[in-house]
């Protein structure tokens, strides 16, 4: 199973994006209306030029206040030519917010559901370095008397423990089948990437002097490999980025996972045979949990930023972080829509991302304005819990 944060993260990763689509798709409508009003060149008539812009500007202001406010278009003295534009631009913006919207959502998932096969692919590699340099020993040896002993140390990445408990794991082989993941397309590339990136490595050559590595040895040397060298070289970057469209959003979520599923391995321990951290049988709940998290949050976007709006009276709403405007609207969308989910719960959820993705003041800030909003909430009946629910995690 993906952990529960990880999937906030993808909802909001995604509903940034449906707040700059929705950006990019308001300027589109204004243009489209400033547009409908330029001068008609094809016209033998008189163009007024300065009654155009004026119509222009009005149509433009009728279609942000249509915006907020239904029917106030059919109350309007504005001509008949303006409404219809204003009505165009209105009826354009809204079909491609909607577009936006089932996209991020199919791609929200699409994106969740990709990242088991990235933190395997990541070990992947390791477990492909360490399969090149037991086949270039097996060369040498045809040619120095079949001698083991005469290839020093060279044996302790292909006998590291830590990737061989993983070879030898039901649960490990399973997630590799179930996720199809593969470098059949990377063949030859591997060995450059030893040579180039893993063998010079500080890291790796002192592990090479080792005689006889502990575990923890292990792990260090593959879990440093998979920092220092798989996630921070640019032509291995390359590699995750072309199959993975959303790969800087997911880049060290996908680290994380693989450096948890080497570090179970470490362990060496049966009951953590099972432990990977990945897509297992209750996805689909936890596929409807964030899936619910983005629909709610857009749905009930107009009366979070009211609610924001009202609880911050000395800020303009525009000049509050971009990210604290998502992540509060996404924590007020969680608290009064999953009663099973403890308020503290939610409220820590998303301090935590504020602190991933915003501003260093925006802890502070969402945490004082989300506790307030939720005691506010809980007293008016808009937040109700049940169950688990009731739970006060402090």
């Amino acid at each position: 199973m993906l952990n529960r944060r990880i999937l906030r993260v993808k909802a909001f990763q995604n509903l940034y994006a449906y707040e700059q689509c929705k950006g990019s798709n308001l300027n589109i409508s204004k243009d489209f209306i400033r547009a409908s009003f330029l001068p008609d060149l094809n016209s033998m008539e008189v163009q007024d030029k300065t009654a155009l812009s004026k119509e222009a500007e009005e149509a433009i202001k009728l279609f942000e206040q249509n915006l907020t406010t239904k029917d106030l278009l059919k109350s309007s003295e504005a001509s008949r030519k303006v409404k219809q534009v204003v009505l165009e631009a209105l009826k354009k913006y809204n079909e491609a917010n909607e577009k936006d919207h089932q996209f991020l959502l199919k791609n929200m998932v699409v994106s969740a559901e990709r990242i088991p096969q990235l933190y395997l692919l990541a070990i992947e590699l390791l477990q492909a370095f360490a399969k090149h340099v037991e086949k270039e020993i097996e060369k040498k040896k045809k040619f120095a008397g079949n001698n083991p002993a005469g290839f020093g140390n060279e044996l302790n990445f292909p006998n590291n423990k830590v990737l061989a408990s993983l070879r030898e794991s039901d649960s490990y082989r399973a997630a590799i089948a179930r996720n199809n993941v593969n470098l059949d397309d990377v063949e030859l590339e591997i060995r450059e990437w030893f040579r180039d990136y893993v063998k010079p490595s500080e890291h790796y050559q002192a592990y090479l002097q080792l005689e006889a590595p502990t575990v923890t040895e292990d792990f260090e040397l593959v879990d440093d490999l998979l920092k220092k060298i798989l996630f921070k070289n640019e032509v291995m970057l390359n590699f995750f980025s072309e199959k993975d469209l959303n790969w800087t959003e997911d880049k060290s979520v996908v680290r994380s996972l693989a450096s948890k599923v080497l570090k179970n391995a470490a362990n060496l321990n049966e009951e953590n045979e099972s432990q990977m951290p990945e897509i297992a049988m209750n996805w689909d709940e936890d596929k409807e949990f964030f899936q619910n998290i983005f629909n709610f949050t857009i749905e009930n976007d107009a009366k979070s930023k009211a609610l924001i709006t009202q609880k911050t009276k000395n800020w303009d709403i525009d000049r509050l972080a971009f990210t604290d405007k998502v992540i509060i609207s996404m924590a007020i969308a969680e608290m009064k829509n999953f009663p099973s989910i403890p308020v503290k719960v939610s409220i820590n959820e998303y301090i935590d991302i504020s602190k991933t993705y915003s501003t260093p003041k925006s802890k502070q800030f969402v945490n004082g304005l989300l506790d307030v909003m939720a005691k506010e909430l809980t007293e008016s009946g808009e937040i109700r819990k049940s169950g688990r629910g009731l739970l006060d995690n402090k």
